[in-house]
């Protein structure tokens, strides 16, 4: 483990800032903003793994995989990584990913080695698989835009195959792979509510339009595996929702340009946790699952909750 660069700048006042009373539930008035870890070119996919009380996440520029730990600080968990962008846990404590560089769903089994899961659709490479959830019944979801066959700073430069930007579904048994969702833009972070009847799912369109959107939309999941509805939730400003997490009363943890915004499941914004840089993606973590783990731009920041992040079903 490697000491890490001099950190950002963190605000001087509370890094909350409160828009709705009902945020006052969920945060600690006296906490701090730690910068962890800094350094990086463009941080992404945040997992925690609880047998090993560590946090992964993705450096994606960089081709490397990083790992931060309480008390061994941080370090290299795999380079080169694939260009590794999103990153989950299975039922089986195994990592899977998103990898820009194979255009694939890849899993790390228990003994390093790793499974191919998903790498083409009727017979079509995917485009740059980007953010991956695990359903309960062992069936991963997962958004495919274009970010990483757009150039080659996070991928390799390529066409896409498919020609559109969809959403996945694998089957956790069959391994059939099925299109649930192709009216995105530029499909990117998606979590299940707390009871999964809910699919959360972001577009970050914008990035190619400039008038595209920027906002979270949400379905109702039926008989676990097809979608139904899709209105926009919350459109998040500044900046974009890429990757966010639900806590266990539903409420929304989502990336922005200024910070974390957190939306209760009515779609109101509660408040913010201000971040000194662009966030990408967020993870709860720590043994009670109530720190939550934030990639931005060039570091990994945590912050301490008094609300907890959700657990899967059983």
């Amino acid at each position: 483990m490697s000491a890490t660069p001099s950190t950002p700048a963190l605000p001087a006042a509370s890094p909350l800032l409160t828009i709705d009373p009902r945020f006052a539930a969920l945060v600690i008035p006296s906490t701090r903003l730690d910068c962890l870890h800094t350094g990086s070119r463009w941080t992404e996919g945040p997992v925690y793994l609880p047998a090993t009380d560590e946090l992964v996440w993705s450096d994606i520029p960089n081709n490397r995989l990083l790992r931060w730990s309480e008390g061994a600080g941080s370090g290299v968990f795999r380079q080169p990584s694939g260009f590794n962008n999103g990153n989950t846990l299975d039922r089986e404590g195994r990592i899977v990913s998103c990898l820009h560089g194979a255009r694939a769903v890849v899993r790390t089994e228990h003994d390093g080695s790793r499974t191919v899961l998903a790498s083409h659709w009727q017979g079509k490479r995917l485009n740059s698989p980007n953010d991956v959830v695990v359903k309960s019944d062992g069936s991963i979801w997962f958004t495919d835009p274009s970010y990483g066959i757009d150039s080659d700073y996070e991928g390799y430069k390529a066409d896409s195959e498919i020609g559109g930007c969809h959403v996945y579904r694998l089957d956790g048994q069959s391994g059939e792979l099925e299109l649930v969702s192709s009216d995105f833009e530029r499909p990117n972070g998606l979590a299940f509510s707390p009871d999964e009847s809910r699919l959360y799912i972001a577009d970050t369109g914008r990035t190619h339009r400039a008038n595209g959107p920027h906002h979270i939309r949400v379905f109702d999941v039926i008989d676990g595996r097809t979608l139904s509805g899709g209105e926009v939730f919350a459109i998040v400003s500044p900046g974009l929702a890429d990757g966010f997490r639900l806590d266990e009363r539903g409420n929304v943890w989502t990336s922005a340009g200024d910070g974390v915004h957190c939306y209760a499941a009515d779609g109101a914004l509660l408040g913010k946790t201000l971040v000194p840089e662009v966030v990408s993606n967020v993870c709860f973590g720590g043994p009670r699952l109530n720190r939550l783990f934030i990639t931005a731009t060039t570091s990994l920041y945590a912050i301490y909750l008094a609300v907890n992040g959700a657990r899967r079903p059983a």
